[in-house]
């Protein structure tokens, strides 16, 4: 996990920007927001709604200078006045509005702020940050009357969690600068335009995102592939999985060829694994190291969706949490389904 510290807010500008397809149109500001009084709520929204896990970089494709947000992005860090500040946010509005076509956007506010002082990892850097609020909240002002108070329901923004956000670190700009991200949002697969459509990012190349890459391609070959050429039990899948998992567990780096032989073991298996593998990372365009320095927060992100449960029709949920010879299989004499469960003590 980066060591990630927000500094000064210095600039902050709100846009509204629709959804393309209802011609909800755009509505841009020509001047800056008043932010003092506000900047506390401001800094503590970024701060609990940002998960600096992992990071992503800025890419397009045939070349990085070709991505809008990027070359956006870049003119405000090399041009810090307050007209250019402008400009470049509104691109970035426009930008946004024509890549919001998708029937399930909705129209919101689009907010923009330019930061000093935040440090990455000990760096001092400059930092621009992005956020749409997309859901809005209704809360109940109280209003002085002649003889009494009143209330009156008022729409505005979640300053408790982010619809969707961006915050881009001045570092690594060659790269496709340092850039954290959420998305709370629209989380099907036909309206992730916010992280690919509109920011066009992909994870940074490091521990953390290689650790997650490697154990989802583990699991997707345990759940998805060995059943089309081994007759293994659910037991058995559940055994691998525990196996991958433990793996990363005990090792502090990765290296492939011990993974295969610790975890499958058989050698048809661990053929069939480096297929699966050559055949996952061509069509995912994945790169990945045979090795690299295992990230702990990764493993326990992972082992959180690996399945461990042994569902019983609706009468029994086993957790099989290790050693596989503590269970055993079996059919009785009047066709019943069995297991054989062998433990030292009962809690």
């Amino acid at each position: 996990m980066q060591n990630i510290k927000l500094g000064k807010l210095e600039k902050l500008i709100i846009h509204s920007v629709g959804n393309k397809n209802n011609e909800d149109g755009v509505r841009f500001s020509d001047s800056l927001t008043d932010f003092e009084r506000v900047q506390e709520i401001i800094r503590k929204l970024m701060e609990s709604s940002f998960k600096f896990d992992e990071l992503y970089q800025f890419y397009f494709v045939p070349n990085l200078d070709l991505n809008p947000v990027y070359t956006f992005i870049s003119s405000i860090f090399e041009e810090t006045s307050d007209q250019n500040f402008i400009e470049q946010t509104k691109n970035v509005g426009r930008y946004l509005y024509d890549k919001s076509t998708h029937p399930q956007i909705k129209a919101g506010e689009l907010c923009m702020f330019y930061m000093t002082e935040a440090v990455l990892d000990g760096e001092e850097l400059d930092c621009i940050g992005l956020f749409k609020s997309e859901n809005k909240e209704t809360v109940l002002k109280v209003e002085s009357g002649r003889d009494n108070y009143q209330l009156k329901d008022v729409e505005g923004m979640n300053i408790n969690k982010l619809d969707k956000g961006c915050l881009v670190f001045n570092s690594e700009k060659c790269n496709g600068y340092l850039v954290a991200v959420v998305d709370n949002t629209n989380r099907n697969s036909e309206a992730q335009y916010w992280k690919d459509d509109f920011l066009s990012i992909k994870p940074r190349k490091n521990d953390f995102h290689q650790t997650n890459e490697f154990l989802g391609i583990a699991k997707q070959f345990v759940t998805k592939q060995l059943d089309e050429e081994f007759e293994l039990t659910k037991t058995d899948k559940i055994d691998l999985l525990n196996k991958s998992v433990e793996y990363f567990k005990k090792h502090e780096t990765f290296d492939k060829k011990e993974f295969e032989e610790e975890v499958f073991t058989n050698e048809s298996v661990i053929e069939s694994f480096r297929k699966f593998d050559q055949s996952y990372r061509q069509e995912k365009e994945v790169e990945l190291p045979d090795n690299f320095e295992i990230s702990p927060k990764a493993v326990k992100k992972q082992a959180r969706v690996f399945n461990n449960v042994l569902k019983l029709d609706k009468n029994f949920d086993i957790y099989i949490h290790g050693n596989r010879d503590l269970i055993e299989q079996g059919v009785d004499e009047n066709g019943r389904k069995f297991y054989k469960i062998y433990y030292n003590e009962e809690k």
